[in-house]
Order: C-alpha cells, then sequence, then structure tokens
C-alpha cells in the first residue's frame, strides 16, 4: 500500500449530493472483546443498516439508491476476504467507484462509520503517525533481511547474504539456500567460518552500510529497526549514516516476518 499517495487522493474528494462517501474502520482483532468471533459482523450490519433507515425515512430516493451500491460494494469486499481479516479494516467507497480503498490492517482500529460528502481519514491519519513507513534490518552473521513495512502490514521484503570468496553481499529472492554439507565435516567447515567471520565482522558489515542506507532513502523509511546479536546489531547500526530508533538484542532472522514487526516495533 502506497499511503501517502492515497491520502493525498482521499483528502481531495468532495462529492455533491446525491452522492456520499462511505468510511469505514471496523475492528476485527480476534484478541479483542469488541472484535471476537462474529461481533465485528454485528456491528458492520447495524452500522449500515442505521444509515439505510435513516434515508428511507428522509425519503431521498437517489440518495438511498446510492448507497445501497456501496452497501453491495462493502458486503462483497468483506464476503470475499473476511478469511483474510487481520485486526482491522478500513475502508471508503463511493457509489460510482471513484473512491475505493480497502486494507486489512495489523494495527486494530476504533469501530467508526460515516456517509458524508468527504472521506474521514483522522483515524488513518493517527495511525500513519504512530506506525509509519520503517525499515526492520535483521542480522545474523552472513545473513540480512530487511522487512519494509507500513502501518504493520509488509510492503517489501530483501535478503542480503555474503560472499565469503568474493566478499560480496548478494541479494537473494526467496528462501535463502542452506550448505549442504558431509558428516563429520560440518562441524569443522561451521568453525572455520566463525573464526573467519569474527576477524572480518566489521569490515563485512561496513561494506552493506551504504546499500542500506541508500533502501532508507530511496524508499522514505520514517523509523529504522535493527536487530540481531549484540555486537553485530551495533556494527551494523555503527557503520549506517541514517539514525536508528530501536536496537534489539534477539537473534529473529529466520522468525515468521509478521511476528518480527510485532516484536520489534512494540
Amino acid at each position: 500500500m502506497k499511503l501517502e499517495g492515497k491520502l493525498k487522493e482521499l483528502q481531495n474528494v468532495e462529492l455533491e449530493k446525491p452522492n456520499s462517501v462511505f468510511s469505514m474502520y471496523l475492528n476485527t482483532d480476534p484478541a479483542d472483546p469488541e472484535g471476537q468471533g462474529s461481533q465485528w459482523r454485528i456491528q458492520l450490519k447495524n452500522g449500515l443498516n442505521s444509515f439505510e433507515n435513516y434515508l428511507e425515512r428522509s425519503d431521498d430516493k437517489e440518495e438511498l439508491k446510492n448507497f445501497r451500491k456501496v452497501r453491495k460494494q462493502v458486503d462483497d469486499y468483506v464476503n470475499h476476504n473476511h478469511m483474510k481479516f487481520q485486526k482491522s479494516v478500513i475502508l471508503f467507497a463511493s457509489p460510482d467507484q471513484s473512491v475505493w480503498f480497502a486494507e486489512s490492517l495489523q494495527m486494530r482500529v476504533r469501530t467508526e462509520f460515516f456517509w458524508q460528502e468527504s472521506p474521514v481519514t483522522d483515524q488513518l491519519y493517527q495511525l500513519k503517525s504512530m506506525f509509519p513507513k520503517l525499515g526492520i534490518i535483521l542480522v545474523q552473521q552472513s545473513q540480512v533481511k530487511v522487512i519494509e513495512a507500513e502501518l504493520g502490514s509488509i510492503l517489501n521484503t530483501e535478503h542480503y547474504e555474503l560472499d565469503i570468496d568474493t566478499e560480496d553481499w548478494r541479494q537473494h529472492a526467496g528462501p535463502r539456500p542452506h550448505s549442504d554439507t558431509g558428516k563429520g565435516g560440518k562441524n569443522l567447515q561451521t568453525d572455520h567460518f566463525d573464526e573467519r567471520f569474527k576477524a572480518n565482522q566489521k569490515r563485512w558489515y561496513k561494506s552493506i552500510a551504504p546499500k542500506l542506507d541508500k533502501l532508507a532513502k530511496d524508499h522514505g523509511w520514517m523509523r529504522i529497526y535493527i536487530a540481531g546479536d549484540k555486537d553485530e546489531a551495533k556494527d551494523i547500526a555503527h557503520y549506517m549514516n541514517k539514525p536508528i530508533d530501536k536496537l534489539e538484542n534477539r537473534n529473529i532472522l529466520e522468525h515468521d516476518e509478521l511476528k518480527v514487526i510485532e516484536q520489534v516495533v512494540a
């Protein structure tokens, strides 16, 4: 999600009656009593019914027709995506679909519904301020993983591995390869690697720091977190020019990426 651009688009929306924009902040967090089970479905249904009943009483047939178009869009989206919902859903929709934004997020929201000429973006701006675009750098010896996230959702993941022979950091797509050494040779090879890595650690981390600084600049990270062995994380932070917001002394490079975001950003 490219949030900055989307927020600017939403800010510029100003419709005229009988058109309006439906704005929805729905708490679907299963760990929260407000969002447990089917409770969020009941809240959504009640919210939609409330607007529809009001428009029926107002006798504005054109606006009622428009709202029902939007309601169908919302119902279709929920029916097709509810199994993938995380802690919340934020949605904006207009009858002619000129406005459409729907995202399930890892961040909890306060359930609210609006039907008016402009999108209500207050909570979205608050979330953006609390959970801006960030980079999480995970380091574990010759492995460096970068997780780029916004509003608790993963935007991009990059994995770098040091080639000991060429001393170059190579970027990998997908799971990193595991070397398979014969019985008896693995421990000797590992011991030799550990010794060589410790002897060259600072120099090798210094060589990848400019790549990480460039990622941070090009992608507009507002915060940077580093996690790994204490000395390794400190070395990466030392050689980067960008300020580091938080250092975590734990090896979580192999952990689930969404769990990493929860652990590091908490």
